[in-house]
């Protein structure tokens, strides 16, 4: 082979193995090619996990150098990417927390030197964020100087989450002390037993009504507050209200604190954690049942008493009372009552009776009454039945939707007013035909009422006087027709008077066309004055007149007193033989008597006795009146009389409770004059006393030497008298209301008793102050 063949040769096989290799080559590069095409892959998937990642990874080297991505510092809130440890605390606005930082700094370092793990959480300056970081020793592989690999979480939503739980974990705890003391405190027992229906747990209230130490010694020993009941105890009836799942009710008497109670128990199923219990104290309320169905009961007997008819619907509109005389007024049988009718059954019923008002469209009369049930209001309302019954009905509605009916008969009242306006119209047509003028003034001096005479003579129209004018709008338009107009003003004065002090007044009045009137006012007891007026023209006939009438009355007095006399004496003798035949029976002439019939006897003769002093008063009243009445003149020993006449009036006085005082310190002495009569008056004045003395009271008498006379003083501490009293109290037969009181003759005899021995009486009193009668005697 030639040299250039060889050569040739040569050149051909470098290039065929360069071709070779150049091949190798490129199937390497394409394969390392694929290879680091799926690490770049790979890498950007492991990228994107850790950017998603709940945790971000840090490394620290050891010179203090770190590795983090982007969002590490976002995460830290730092406004550009931290290289070293260091750029991660920033202040106050951003970065890790100053105090925080130092702890995580000696942390790593400690890491970093001894390999050791660590956890801490973190607080980001300027915001709410919290975070969690989690170290250790990085592969020693990839970072040979000993790095530490920090674990970054974001705890902030974690965190607030915890807070919340935890603020509601404490909101909870509170409301479970809140009702754990509320329990604890409530004045009611309560308990709890566990699924084995053991008590569990009771509260204070509970210990105190078993009279347990504290709460553990009355678990412990197990002390229920209930006793067995129907051979079930506690324990059954809790598992009956577990097994049920429902809510257990029963009534049960207990002793609590030593004393029997009606108790309200019950016993509430709890689910797995048991059974609770409570029981009331209901005993105030049984009590208070039992008084209001006995009130109930005492109130349907007083309303039964009742003239008026009641009755009572429920508030299902169903009668549940009703009294007697309600069932009398509207004729309704008692065994048809009480199916409790409907209240529309009950109109219906009353319509048949013919006991409701005529009216037209019944159905709507009755579905207007049935509004009552509905009414806030009460309603009053007037029937007229057919038979004549005037009824005043009130219907109230009653708080729990009931209604109570009220009909109350007003048929007298009603006849009552009809008579009334009868007599005012009798009363119109007597006034206008007296023959008096009449006018009636009120207290402010209006005109009230008048007759048809009186508006005659004064010429006064009807129009005027229907105004009810005022005297002072009257009296220039009178004053026009009297002789001397300026003598109106006597009229306006006796009317004043007469108003204002309460007196009667007359005068006279002369008028232009010569007639001649008295007129005379009177007060009335409603404050009102009467004004009358009498024509006194033909004065001679009028006083004649009057003589005439006097004369009468003197003879009529005068007659008065003789048929008193004559009436005395006819009394007697019929007295006399009661008395007689009386103290014949007492002496046994008739045989003996019991008791009763002795008490009898001396019933009728303390009677007889009492009426022949009566009739003794009025024999010495009549005698005294014509001067005939005898009076011995002998020595009578005042001292001796006074005390017989309070040993007389002892047993009286102390039957009532008065303390009869004789007081004679000044010596009475003797005087002359009728012993008897003188027993008979102080006597007299006495025993008023007595009689009119309030109880457990005080009369006195008290003697007094006076130069030439003797006065003895009687005084009580009754009710007393007022002037008016005392002027008329002397008067023959005079009746007075506060003080001495009902005095027939004794007092008008015992004043001329005493004035028949040469001597005096005076009786002084003031209201709710007293009375005292002192009599002056002359001495001997």
């Amino acid at each position: 082979m030639n040299a250039d063949g060889l050569s040739t040769a040569i050149i051909g096989l470098l290039m065929a193995i360069w071709l070779v290799a150049a091949t190798v080559a490129i199937w390497y590069g394409l394969s390392l090619r694929r290879r680091a095409s799926k690490s770049l892959r790979q890498t950007a998937r492991l990228g994107r996990l850790l950017e998603t990642a709940p945790a971000v990874p840090v490394v620290v080297r050891g010179d203090g150098r770190i590795e983090a991505s982007d969002r590490f510092s976002r995460l830290l809130g730092l406004n550009h990417n931290a290289e070293t440890i260091n750029d991660l605390q920033n202040g106050k606005d951003s970065g890790i927390a100053d105090d925080d930082f130092a702890g995580l700094d000696s942390k790593i370092r400690e890491t970093q030197r001894t390999g050791s793990n660590f956890s801490q959480a973190l607080r980001i300056a300027g915001s709410e964020r919290r975070m969690l970081v989690i170290g250790g020793i990085a592969d020693p592989v990839i970072y040979p100087n000993g790095a530490a690999l920090l674990w970054f979480f974001d705890l902030t939503d974690n965190l607030r989450e915890w807070e919340k739980v935890k603020i509601e974990a404490e909101e909870a705890k509170a409301a479970f002390a809140a009702i754990s003391g509320l329990i604890e405190e409530a004045p009611m027992p309560i308990w709890h037993r566990g699924p084995d229906y053991r008590l569990n747990f009771v509260n204070r209230a509970y210990v105190k009504a078993v009279g347990a130490h504290n709460n553990v010694d009355a678990v412990e020993q197990g002390l229920e507050l209930i006793e067995e009941s129907d051979g079930h105890s506690e324990q059954a009836f809790a598992a009956a209200a577990y097994k049920s799942g429902q809510v257990q009710e029963r009534h049960v008497s207990s002793t609590l604190d030593g004393n029997r109670r009606q108790m309200r128990v019950f016993d509430i199923p709890l689910g797995a954690v048991g059974v609770g219990g409570l029981a009331i104290d209901i005993q105030e309320l049984s009590d208070a049942q039992r008084q209001y169905h006995r009130l109930s009961e005492a109130q349907r007997g007083l309303l039964d008493m009742m003239s008026a008819g009641v009755a009572q619907f429920d508030a299902d509109r169903t009668l549940s009372f009703a009294n007697l005389p309600f069932q009398r007024l509207f004729a309704l049988r008692d065994n048809w009552l009480s199916d409790r009718p409907e209240f529309a059954r009950l109109l219906d019923r009353m319509r048949e009776n013919s006991k409701i008002p005529e009216v037209r469209d019944f159905p709507e009369w009755r579905t207007e009454k049935e509004k009552w049930f509905l009414s806030a209001d009460p309603d009053e309302e007037n029937w007229l039945l057919p038979d004549g019954t005037h009824l005043r009905v009130l219907a109230q509605p009653m708080p729990g939707g009931g209604l109570l009916l009220i009909f109350e008969d007003r048929t007298e009242q009603a006849q009552l007013a009809s008579a009334r306006d009868i007599l005012l119209r009798v009363r119109t047509a007597t006034f206008d035909n007296l023959f008096e003028s009449v006018a009636v003034f009120a207290a402010d001096g209006r005109l009230s009422i008048w007759n048809r005479r009186f508006a005659d003579i004064w010429g006064l129209e009807e129009e005027l006087l229907a105004r009810h004018p005022r005297l002072d709008e009257l009296l220039p338009i009178l004053a026009k027709l009297l002789k001397k107009p300026a003598q109106i003003s006597v009229v306006a004065e006796i009317l004043r008077m007469t108003t204002a002090n309460r007196e009667q007044r007359k005068s006279r009045v002369s008028f232009a066309d010569g007639r001649i009137f008295q007129i005379s006012t009177v007060p009335l007891p409603d404050g009102n004055a009467l004004f009358t007026m009498l024509d006194m023209t033909d004065s001679v006939e009028v006083e004649q007149a009057l003589r005439e009438r006097n004369e009468a009355l003197s003879e009529a007095d005068a007659m008065k007193s003789r048929f008193l006399a004559n009436m005395s004496y006819e009394f007697r003798t019929p007295l006399t033989s009661i008395s007689g035949f009386a103290d014949l029976l007492k002496a046994g002439i008739a045989g003996e008597l019991n008791g009763q019939a002795m008490e009898y006897i001396e019933a009728i003769l303390a009677s007889a006795e009492r009426l022949s002093q009566q009739i003794n008063t009025v024999l010495d009243y009549s005698q005294s009146q014509v001067g005939a009445l005898p009076i011995a003149k002998e020595p009578v020993d005042i001292a001796v009389l006074l005390q017989e006449l309070v040993a007389s009036h002892g047993e009286f006085a102390a039957s009532r409770g008065i303390d009869l005082a004789l007081d004679m310190s000044s010596a009475p002495g003797i005087i002359e004059g009728d012993g008897r009569r003188l027993t008979q008056t102080i006597g007299h004045i006495l025993d008023n006393a007595l009689r009119y003395s309030r109880e457990d009271g005080r009369v006195i008498i008290v003697t007094q030497n006076q130069k030439n006379e003797l006065a003895i003083i009687i005084s009580d501490d009754g009710p007393g008298m007022n002037e008016k009293a005392q002027a008329a109290v002397f008067d023959t037969f005079s009746r007075s209301k506060n003080g001495v009181g009902d005095n027939g003759l004794g007092l008008p005899l015992a004043r001329q008793l005493i004035e028949s021995h040469g001597g005096t009486l005076e009786l002084y009193s003031k209201e709710n102050q007293g009375t005292s009668v002192i009599m002056r005697l002359p001495k001997a």
